[in-house]
């Protein structure tokens, strides 16, 4: 047989001198080891047997169960081979035809091997292909996959969202608290009702009053922090959630803060709008052992005592088994 016969039947085969030494590499084994001239080397210098195992002579290759071996590039970490031996004609030396075997997806990946590479007949290449073609699909089953995880978590940011001030909404603060109550995490809480907002619709309209709670739920951003949930749960009524804060003292200032700030005009075309705040004050802490509707009750008491204190300002909710009267609404 040719040499040229050889080469397209088996791209991968050695041919070996009787002493061991490689006569001839066929060109996909010249790909793989570029950084050498693979004639003139030693066999056994550059694999490594591992069955049979620890041979050093290619008569031992020969005298393996049906010439078969399994060997290994000495310095390579993606060179295991399967190979079969058979003795050359003239009976000094042996005809190596080396293949990758199940480690063929590493190989090429490691080699950048084409299926020129390869000889026609062999399996290897039907496998690379189904192989591709099942990566192609795992890769878009990701893809959409982290769509339908992208629009899952969209939907349900959106339930939780309060269209027109992009603030969470009800369903999102009874969420968050049903959570912080079960898990017996302390937790502050204020009830704002804004205060002149009527007004505000009746004399500018409506479209004046949406700018007004846009404003607000800004304000209420800013005064807060990332961990805490600032919620509009209607018309004109807010919760903020304090999560990990239940210090009376800071509560009233940051309520007192946001009243400040909320009885700044507002600019609306060409006039200015003026708005108030009354607030409640609560704490997980000062309530006992307390659903969220109850605590919600609780905080809306010292809301409404706050408006009848005389508006913009926040009054804290008495502990448990207090008397309502033992605490005084808080002027800003």
């Amino acid at each position: 047989m040719t040499d040229a016969a050889l080469e397209r039947l088996m791209p991968m085969h050695l041919v070996l001198s009787a002493d061991g030494r490689i006569v001839k590499a066929a060109r996909t084994l010249r790909r793989l080891r570029p950084d050498i001239c693979l004639e003139g080397v030693n066999f056994f210098e550059l694999f490594e047997l591992r069955r049979p195992r620890g041979s050093s002579r290619v008569e031992e290759l020969l005298k393996a169960e049906g010439g078969r071996l399994s060997l290994a590039f000495r310095q390579e970490s993606h060179g295991h081979f399967k190979a079969v031996a058979v003795p050359l004609e003239d009976g000094n030396g042996a005809l190596v035809n080396l293949s990758f075997g199940f480690a063929i997806v590493d190989a090429v990946q490691a080699y950048d091997l084409t299926a020129g590479d390869f000889a026609g007949t062999d399996l290897a290449i039907e496998m690379l292909y189904l192989v591709e073609a099942k990566s192609a699909a795992l890769h878009e089953s990701k893809k959409l996959n982290q769509r339908l995880q992208g629009a899952k978590i969209a939907a349900e940011e959106q339930a939780f969202t309060d269209t027109l001030t992009g603030l969470k909404n009800r369903r999102a603060m009874d969420h968050v608290m049903s959570r912080l109550t079960r898990e017996r995490i302390p937790f502050g809480l204020l009830h704002l009702d804004l205060d002149y907002f009527k007004q505000v619709n009746d004399m500018h309209g409506h479209a004046a009053g949406d700018e007004v709670l846009q404003v607000v739920a800004e304000i209420l951003v800013h005064e807060t922090r990332d961990t805490d949930i600032v919620a509009r749960v209607g018309g004109d009524e807010f919760v903020l959630v304090f999560k990990q804060l239940s210090e009376v003292n800071v509560l009233l200032e940051i309520a007192n803060r946001i009243i400040r700030r909320l009885e700044e005009p507002i600019p609306y075309n060409d006039a200015y709008l003026a708005i108030s705040g009354s607030i409640g004050i609560t704490t997980s802490l000062r309530v006992g052992v307390a659903t969220p509707e109850e605590m919600l009750e609780i905080a809306d008491l010292a809301l409404y005592a706050s408006k009848r204190a005389g508006r913009g300002r926040a009054t804290v909710a008495p502990i448990a088994d207090a008397s309502p009267e033992d605490v005084a609404p808080s002027r800003s």
